[in-house]
This record gives structure tokens, C-alpha cells and sequence, in this order.
């Protein structure tokens, strides 16, 4: 199966379980999870949830027990995109091709539908039919990655950061908490899961780091060369925001050969690694290949 096989797959199967578990208790709650919906099921490769997924199969543990799990995940990122698109942050009117989420049911409901996202995210992991100390350490750990030891850190660090000039080093914590943070989230919450053991689980945290800086190195670029109409996003919001990016230090081609660089070293960390990690050792190389 190639990725994007995987990914059409891995998509269609937690669509199906966001959409049973993004129904409304009753009609009271209904433009919540309406607002919520219009978000969660716009669209997109959800990459999050394939990854975790693929680390589960990787590992040696058959996912299909875990699709609760995995469309919590993907919840966590769309609130994250939600907030992401409000006006005090990006002020973007477009997101997978659709208007954002403010833009349709006003900015206090977007707000609300971004928390709601994201409290009932752990809620359907904590409900995940698994043993104990494995589920709490993939739930403890994703609560860390999506908060304050990662990307809500990484957003407030690239809030303070705009309109400034940054070096590297802050650009790197800023990509590894607003970016890699929630592909850490979902990679390691799976090695928990999956009892993987401390050696791999740390091989994965090396990973999953690395995809995340070349995830956003390569966004990047594609927010100056991209294709509005392919990312389903408008481009140039980095420059209406000033803010400093890999495009913008090293310049578009020497970002895309560091991401390139990037992916060679991703794809070591797992070349021992049984046939089951293919989809894993092929992402960063994909990731790459983004259209432009």
C-alpha cells in the first residue's frame, strides 16, 4: 500500500468515527456541534491520526481497536486550527478550502467550538478500551504535547515572536511546539499504547521531531510558492503577519534541500525497523513532495 493508499484509508476510517462521535446529545447543543463539525469535517489527509496508526502497526499492534483514540487526535488539531484562524491570531478566512470557522458561526462560537474540541478529545481517550497504565501514559502525554510542553508554548512563543527578527534557535522551539508537538502527540501516545518500550519510544521521539520541523519548513515555502486553490488556504499570511520562517532566513530552495536533508535523517532513525514501518520511514519523503 503506498501513502497515499494509507492515507485515503487510514481517512475514511476515522471520518466514519468522528462522524458518530461529533452527533449532538440533543437539539440544544446543536450549533456547538455544528460549529465543530463544519471544522472537523472539512476535509484533509488527517495525517495525525495516520500517523498514530501507522506507529501502532509499526510497533506490532493492530490499530483498528484504537480509531476512537485516533479521531481524538484530530480533534485536538482542529481546535488548534480553529483558534489558529481567529481574528487575535492569524485572521485567516479560508481553511481546507472552506471558510474558517468564525467566519461562519462568529467568533465567540468558533472559540467555543475549539474548546469543546478539545476537553471531549480526552474525554474519548480516556473512554479507549485498553489497559491502564498504557492508556494513561498515551493520554498524559498527549495532554503535554497539546499544551504547555508544546504547542500551545510553540503558538504563544510565535505570537510574541512577530514582527521580530529571530534566530535560528527560537524558530526551532517555535516549529517543535506549534508543529511537531501534536506529531509527537500522536506517535508516542501510539509506542505507549502499544508498549513499545523505552528504546523505540525514544528512536520515535527523534522522529517525530524531525517531521515536524520539515512538515513546517516545507509549509513554508508553500506559503510563498504554493497554490491557494491545492492547499485550500490562502498563502502569504506569514508575510501579512511578519513573522520569520526557514523560507525567509536561508530562502526557498536552500529551505527545501534542509528539509530534504531532514527527511534523509528521519528515515534512518527507522531503516532497521520490520517491514510494518514502511508508511513511517516513507513520511518524511512525502512530506517533502507537498505540492508546491
Amino acid at each position: 500500500m503506498t501513502i497515499k493508499e494509507y492515507l485515503q484509508h487510514t481517512a475514511a476510517l476515522v471520518e466514519k468515527q468522528l462522524q458518530e462521535i461529533l452527533t449532538a446529545p440533543s437539539p440544544r447543543e446543536e450549533t456547538l456541534f455544528a460549529a465543530m463539525r463544519h471544522s472537523v469535517l472539512a476535509g484533509g489527509k488527517r495525517l495525525r491520526p495516520a500517523l498514530f496508526l501507522a506507529t501502532l502497526q509499526a510497533c506490532g499492534k493492530d490499530g483498528k481497536g484504537y480509531l476512537p483514540f485516533a479521531a481524538a487526535l484530530e480533534m485536538i488539531h482542529t481546535y488548534s486550527l480553529i483558534h489558529d484562524d481567529l481574528p487575535a491570531m492569524d485572521n485567516d478566512d479560508l481553511r481546507r478550502g472552506k471558510p474558517t470557522c468564525h467566519k461562519v458561526y462568529g467568533e465567540a462560537n468558533a472559540i467555543l467550538a475549539g474548546d469543546a474540541l478539545l476537553t471531549h478529545a480526552f474525554a474519548v481517550m480516556a473512554e479507549q478500551p485498553a489497559p491502564a497504565r498504557p492508556l494513561l501514559q498515551a493520554i498524559a502525554w498527549a495532554a503535554r504535547q497539546a499544551g504547555v510542553d508544546g504547542m500551545v508554548a510553540g503558538q504563544a512563543a510565535d505570537v510574541a515572536a512577530a514582527g521580530q527578527e529571530i534566530d535560528e534557535d527560537l524558530l526551532r522551539y517555535i516549529y517543535r511546539g506549534k508543529t511537531g508537538a501534536l506529531f509527537s502527540a500522536s506517535i508516542i501516545s501510539a509506542a505507549y499504547l502499544a508498549e513499545a518500550g523505552e528504546e523505540r519510544i525514544e528512536t520515535l521521539k527523534r522522529y517525530s521531531d524531525l517531521l515536524g520541523y520539515i512538515f513546517q519548513i516545507v509549509d513554508d515555502v508553500l506559503d510563498i510558492q504554493g497554490d491557494a486553490a491545492i492547499l485550500g488556504k490562502p498563502i502569504g499570511s506569514d508575510a501579512k503577519n511578519a513573522k520569520t520562517t526557514y523560507a525567509t532566513l536561508l530562502g526557498c530552495d536552500a529551505a527545501m534541500a534542509y528539509a530534504t536533508e531532514l527527511a534523509a535523517q528521519a528515515r534512518e532513525l527507522l531503516w532497521a525497523w520490520p517491514e510494518e514501518a514502511e508508511i513511517l520511514r516513507e513520511m518524511p519523503s512525502f512530506f517533502c513532495a507537498r505540492k508546491l
